[in-house]
């Protein structure tokens, strides 16, 4: 397929955070651009203040006469848009141009330098860092990102073409179409297995995945992952490591050691050990674009973060409030790590939205473990998302696993009431559905009662 001969592109599920990127980029090069999305969202409603047209309802009269032109019309849609949807199945009966979202996402970056960020954990955080380097530094990009970065205020940067940086997400096998020089592998936890079904399907894939960076292609690894690269790490023997780490004022200070120098008191200012590894994972591919390592390592000192990435809503010196998209018994592990090292003696209360029936039910015991750790435990019922009920899987099934006699499940009814009413020095809300609707108002309803 060749994008120059393409006037129009129509998404299907085009309010989701890859997919708007996507028609971003696409508005901006100069193509008609439209689409489909089942909810009305923040970003719904961004994309239409650029005068791109979303509509809500699955109906075939919605599409303009221009956009059955099946030359000139290439049509993206998600896997997480069911096959019986109207629209989609109208344009696969009729000799479209028809691809999933990380095809599209191939095509764009296959002639450019590309920067691919793999991994369970960690994926955007490290690509919106690794976005915030090359900016810093001067260096032609262009970025799909997968959250809202703070220091853009957009999840599409286009900043120069030379350069591309993109989240290599396994979900569906999704980063098969991509063809990196520089890759990197945060993390391999077991997560969408009603995808791969053993975590060992989900590894060979992440194996599949390095297989596609180019011969002169380059591979980074956090230690300890049972994959060959450059690897990264702290306090450990890593290639690209953090030593001598401090906290000053909610602040990290640290060394960071390359194969080639070692740069003193490095700033980082995102709370978790995780998200270091994530800075320094930013780092060391930044370093790869030619980007002066003393320059990469002030930048990090500057980065802002990412929406709904350990975000601080409330930080007062009594009381702090965070939003985090953590949605994984590994992700719940990592923000209670960083809460307690920011915050400590501090009660931590968490409101955790479960997101997918089948989730749930495989993490179930790691779901309970992890939420334990917090002093207070409120559940809100499952986020469905793209799956149907499983008989017995509830989130009443999974408060019975926590060990913590502080928990409650909650309706979102309720949820203000028991938050306003509950005295904690901490409060954290995670979860990747539609919880992140939520945060406005608590922020709003906690600060005007403060």
């Amino acid at each position: 397929m060749n994008l120059k001969d393409i006037h129009n592109v129509f998404f299907i599920g085009i309010g989701g955070i890859g997919m708007s990127a996507l028609a971003r980029y696409f508005k901006f090069v100069g193509k008609e651009v439209m689409g489909y999305d089942k909810t009305q969202t923040p970003i719904t409603d961004e994309l239409a203040s650029n005068k791109i047209s979303v509509h809500f309802k699955d109906d075939l009269e919605l599409i303009p006469s221009h956009f059955t032109d099946t030359q000139h019309t290439l049509v993206v849609y998600t896997p997480a848009v069911p096959d019986c949807h109207t629209q989609l199945q109208y344009f696969w009966n009729n000799g479209f141009q028809v691809k999933k979202r990380s095809e599209v996402l191939g095509i764009i970056t296959k002639d450019t330098f590309c920067f691919a960020v793999a991994g369970t954990h960690g994926k955007t955080t490290t690509s919106c860092i690794l976005a915030h380097l090359l900016k810093e530094t001067g260096t032609p990009f262009t970025a799909f990102l997968g959250g809202i970065s703070e220091d853009f205020n957009s999840n599409f940067v286009l900043d120069g073409t030379e350069y591309s940086v993109v989240e290599a997400d396994e979900f569906d096998r999704s980063f098969l179409q991509l063809t990196p020089d520089v890759a990197c592998v945060t993390s391999m936890d077991a997560d969408h297995l009603d995808i791969y079904g053993t975590k060992a399907a989900l590894e060979h894939s992440f194996s599949a995945f390095i297989q596609r960076i180019k011969p002169s292609g380059k591979l980074f690894v956090k230690n300890g992952l049972d994959l060959k690269g450059t690897t990264f790490g702290i306090d450990d023997d890593s290639d690209y490591r953090i030593e001598n780490i401090n906290i000053e004022h909610g602040t990290y200070i640290f060394d960071l050691i390359t194969p080639k120098e070692v740069l003193k008191q490095v700033r980082f200012t995102k709370p978790g050990r995780h998200n270091l590894l994530n800075g320094l994972a930013a780092f060391a591919m930044a370093v790869q674009a030619g980007s002066p390592p003393d320059r990469l390592a002030e930048a990090l000192g500057t980065f802002k973060g990412v929406q709904r990435r350990f975000s601080y809503q409330i930080k007062e010196n009594d009381f702090v409030f965070i939003d985090d998209y953590a949605h994984h018994p590994t992700e719940i592990e990592a923000v209670h790590q960083a809460i307690r090292e920011m915050h400590p003696d501090q009660t931590i209360t968490a409101v955790f939205q479960p997101h997918l029936f089948s989730r749930t039910k495989d993490f179930g015991e790691e779901f309970a473990a992890s939420l334990a750790k917090f002093d207070i435990v409120f559940l809100l019922e499952i986020y469905p998302a793209r799956e149907e009920p499983i008989p017995g899987i509830t989130s009443g099934w999974l408060l019975d696993k926590i060990e913590n006699p502080n928990k409650k499940l909650l309706s979102k009814s309720q949820l203000m009431d028991e938050v306003k009413q509950c005295e904690t020095g901490v409060l954290v809300t995670l979860g990747a559905g539609d919880i992140g609707m939520e945060v406005p108002k608590i922020k709003k309803e906690l600060a005007y009662a403060s």
